[in-house]
């Protein structure tokens, strides 16, 4: 941010003013603070009215039939198809691929399965990152354990991160990457430190020619995400964290290493409201503006580990130089994860949700290499205000 987080928030307060009321579910329950984005978004409006006119108007199949209907449903896959490239800032959308899925974790066992698997051959080396969500750890496990069924041997290294932070630690990972490094699972945004995992240093220090599979399920929909300068070969995001409906998702692939990904077997019946809802919330977002909610909800992740800092119970998650409001390094992107010294995690859950704040308190579907503890995990997004954070803030300085 170039600006601090105060100034941001005054910036925009118009601004949010206008799309926070938006969302019919955060207007109608104003008694009520949802902070629990990072696992689904609330939706706006533009996006109920889009999937309404979708299922009153022209709900078909797509791809199965040639009257009016069933054409405009496969006009609006194709056509979403084209949407998600631009929304990726894709740098050469005639090379690449688009394929719907019900979510992330679909996406990534898709990837694992029908591209990767044939990829590798005996001796091959993976790097998976274990303190990462579960959703990019379990496929490419289970890619290991399906070639080991058939005699073929693939060693997978644990992606090494710096101590205390749970960024990545490039230098590691170069000293790591060898020649039978094939592939390399990384994520852009980590769901519970809530950084920004620096992905064009993994391109950096893995060469030019491995394959690199990003997990963005807490970055498209929350903040810019460009493929023209993020040098990945897959991007994979959900719908229902980008603010459309749940059960809509998506696998981006650039087609420049490796095989052409090619989605096996038979392609079946697509989500098409899903679709409808994934297309009219690009819209949405592309309107509102994605550098603003970036700016927004980093400016009140900023304003709540500045506040957390000063509440001597509670240790954040992650970076610790990143609590400051004016930190010389980045804020969190939207997430901020603590713990009480005395509360367990999943009580205190319980407690914030009595005084009408929805968080999430457990272990965050984090890997074997992440935290071992509970934790409460707030994360933000357009419609969460500063009032909101103030309050919260005040609620846990009781509890010292």
């Amino acid at each position: 941010m170039t600006t601090t987080d105060t100034d941001a928030l005054e910036e925009l307060r118009a601004w949010h003013t206008a799309l926070r009321a938006q969302f019919p579910i955060i207007a109608a329950n104003p008694e009520l603070t949802y902070l629990d984005s990072a696992a689904t978004t609330q939706k706006p409006r533009a996006v109920l009215d889009a999937v309404h006119a979708y299922l009153t108007t022209s709900n078909a199949n797509a791809a199965r039939g040639s009257y009016t209907w069933a054409n405009q449903t496969t006009a609006l896959v194709r056509a979403t198809r084209q949407r998600v490239k631009e929304f990726l800032r894709d740098p050469v959308p005639e090379r690449s691929e688009v394929h719907f899925t019900s979510g992330a974790t679909e996406g990534l066992r898709t990837v694992a399965r029908d591209w990767l698997t044939g990829l590798l051959a005996d001796g091959d080396e993976i790097v998976v990152p274990f303190a990462d969500h579960q959703a990019n750890i379990a496929p490419w496990l289970e890619v290991r354990d399906l070639l080991a069924r058939q005699g073929v041997r693939v060693l997978v290294r644990p992606m090494p991160y710096q101590p205390g932070s749970g960024d990545y630690e490039p230098g590691a990972l170069a000293e790591l990457v060898g020649e039978r490094t094939r592939f390399v699972a990384v994520t852009h945004v980590h769901h519970v430190y809530g950084g920004d995992m620096n992905v064009h240093r993994i391109r950096q220090a893995v060469g030019p020619d491995v394959p690199i599979c990003l997990d963005a399920a807490q970055s498209v929909g929350h903040l810019p995400v460009s493929m023209a300068e993020l040098d990945v070969d897959f991007a994979v995001f959900s719908g229902h964290k980008a603010l459309a409906l749940p059960g809509s998702g998506a696998v981006w692939a650039r087609n420049a290493r490796g095989p052409r990904f090619v989605p096996g077997g038979w392609d079946g019946t697509p989500n098409t409201s899903g679709i409808a809802s994934l297309r009219a919330a690009l819209d949405w977002l592309d309107s509102a503006g994605i550098d603003r909610v970036e700016r927004w909800t980093t400016a009140l992740a900023a304003r709540l580990t500045e506040g957390l800092r000063q509440l001597d119970p509670y240790e954040v998650l992650g970076c610790q130089r990143s609590l400051a409001a004016r930190t010389d390094v980045q804020q969190r992107r939207g997430i901020v994860t603590f713990r009480h010294r005395d509360i367990d995690s999943g009580d205190l859950g319980f407690v914030l949700f009595s005084e009408g704040f929805m968080v999430r308190s457990d272990s965050h579907c984090q890997g074997s290499g992440g935290e071992k503890q509970n934790s409460v995990r707030v994360s933000l997004h357009v419609y969460n205000a500063p009032e909101e954070i103030d309050r919260l803030l005040r609620v846990l300085s009781t509890l010292e």
